[in-house]
């Protein structure tokens, strides 16, 4: 029984993902890359234990991420409570092997590290609970 409870929420939170990337899609089809990304940050599925939820999320941020030229700009409008969470999806965008995506990824965590200071990835990689 307890298992059918997580597969409805799971259902529940890929459906919020799905109108999240819509919203996101919408705005970068407007130019507004930074407002996308706040977008996909907000209600990150950290939580969750189902790998679907955090893959469907991943791609949602990936591509807000992508679509970030100026990264200064991205940081000064992004609120600090997103630098944790931010760095989290870093990671997992280097852990691809990508090449265009690690690129990006180590652009954005470069200056990420030098607004956010260390203790931001310390944080990132201590909390093994709320992974993304």
């Amino acid at each position: 029984m307890a298992g059918g409870g997580g597969f409805v929420e799971a259902e529940a939170i890929i459906a919020r993902i799905e109108t999240k990337s819509t919203k996101i899609e919408s705005l970068l089809k407007q130019y507004k890359p930074v407002e996308a990304l706040k977008t996909a940050l907000e209600g990150s599925p950290p939580k969750t234990l189902d790998e679907r939820c955090k893959s469907a999320n991943w791609i949602v941020v990936h591509r807000a991420l992508m679509a970030i030229k100026d990264i200064e700009g991205m940081l000064n409008a992004l609120d600090v409570e997103y630098y944790d969470i931010l760095m989290k999806y870093l990671y997992r965008g280097l852990s691809t092997g990508d090449r265009p995506t690690c690129d990006q990824c180590l652009k954005i965590h470069e200056k990420l590290t030098e607004r956010a200071g260390l203790g931001c990835i310390l944080r990132c990689l201590t909390d093994t609970l709320n992974t993304v």
